[in-house]
């Protein structure tokens, strides 16, 4: 691998150096084949993902859940979906369909002009490739993308000279010293700035890997003013004619999965609607190592059923229980990927979480997570 490596900026020996930790711990580097940029980030970082659909939500909800994300020091990564025959083609801002964007700031910047002032939401990104030095129209030093019709069209500025970007007039609506405290620069590096308004109805998908406590470094944990995120972790299995259930649609065995009970004391403290963000990732173990054996990895999901009255409710919940209270949420469809996340909003309360297969029997081992931004309390 390394003597097939000639180009100036090729890096596959430190790669080479990085997965081998990997492949021993699956049993091989043709275990690693295939997966999704989300396995690899929580590999290397320990996290939990998730994969939003830039589609299905709002632009509001995408700023609150991209600020807090950046604050608590959690990996983005962006695409623009593509088939076979447009991958690597470019949109007519210069946007590379099927090609992995790193979000590297999330800011609102100050602005001001003579009739109105405020704050911008802005994402800075850069495109991830094995050749850096190849170049793309929008490579442009922190090009500001439009953000109202009333600024630049972005393939004239995008597709001009660096002259006529540095003269861009939307930087000049920010003020020299949040410019400054921000760090920015307009070094030829490949990072460049959009709005959120471009950015949501340019890309497909938003994904994240969210970092844990054990992930952080000791001083980025221990830094003034840094966030992150409370994790509650549980490893079970799914065992036959004990704990294999089956998902909720086989009701009569459903309620024999293992059973999580999570409290939620405390609200969100910036949101002001009274209720809690919870992460629930649940991740199946060793399939990877397993396929030698056969063994692919298992359509799985969970459910979460919320316990009004807990010193009333039967522990374990019974089939009768969860068939009268109904979920209040859950990681559906079911699909077999290693691991399946959903971002939730509940009530502060007492909730359960159950962790199945598809099809009751199913064996496998599991490890549940949870993240929330105040103290949760598992058991």
């Amino acid at each position: 691998m390394v003597r097939m490596c000639t180009a100036q900026y090729s890096y596959w020996p430190l790669v080479r150096r990085r997965i081998h930790p990997l492949a021993r711990l699956y049993g091989s580097y043709e275990a690693l084949d295939g997966g999704t940029i989300c396995e690899a980030m929580v590999d290397f970082t320990g996290g939990v993902s998730e994969r939003i659909d830039l589609s299905r939500i709002t632009q509001d909800s995408l700023l609150s859940i991209m600020l807090k994300a950046y604050d608590r020091g959690s990996l983005m990564g962006c695409a623009i979906n593509a088939s076979a025959n447009d991958l690597a083609a470019e949109t007519k801002d210069g946007l590379v369909k099927g090609h992995a964007y790193s979000v590297t700031k999330v800011k609102l910047f100050d602005f001001k002009t003579r009739r109105a002032e405020g704050q911008i939401p802005l994402i800075q990104l850069r495109l991830t490739s094995l050749n850096p030095s190849r170049s793309s129209p929008h490579l442009l030093p922190n090009y500001f993308f439009p953000r109202e019709k009333t600024f630049s069209e972005p393939n004239k500025v995008a597709r001009g000279g660096l002259e006529e970007h540095l003269a861009s007039r939307e930087w000049r609506y920010v003020p020299e010293d949040e410019k400054k405290e921000s760090g920015l620069t307009f070094d030829n590096d490949g990072e460049f700035f959009m709005s959120l308004k471009y950015f949501h109805s340019s890309f497909s998908d938003l994904e994240i890997c969210n970092l844990s406590a054990d992930s952080l470094t000791t001083k980025t944990l221990h830094e003034e003013g840094n966030k992150r995120w409370e994790m509650s972790i549980f490893e079970g299995s799914w065992v036959k004619d004990l704990t294999a259930g089956g998902c909720g649609r086989f009701t009569e065995s459903f309620w024999r999965n293992p059973q999580y009970l999570i409290t939620l004391t405390d609200a969100d403290k910036d949101d002001g609607d009274g209720k809690c963000t919870i992460l629930v990732a649940l991740m199946q173990k060793n399939r990877r190592a397993q396929r030698k054996m056969g063994l692919e990895v298992l359509s799985i999901g969970f459910e979460i059923f919320h316990l009004a009255d807990p010193s009333r409710t039967p522990k374990p919940l019974t089939a009768k229980f969860l068939a009268q209270s109904g979920a209040v949420a859950s990681s559906l469809p079911f699909i077999n990927l290693r691991e399946v996340t959903c971002r939730v909003r509940l009530q502060p309360g007492v909730y359960c979480i159950i962790p199945s297969a598809y099809n009751p029997n199913e064996e496998g081992e599991f490890i549940i997570r949870v993240f929330s931004e105040t103290k949760n309390y598992m058991e």
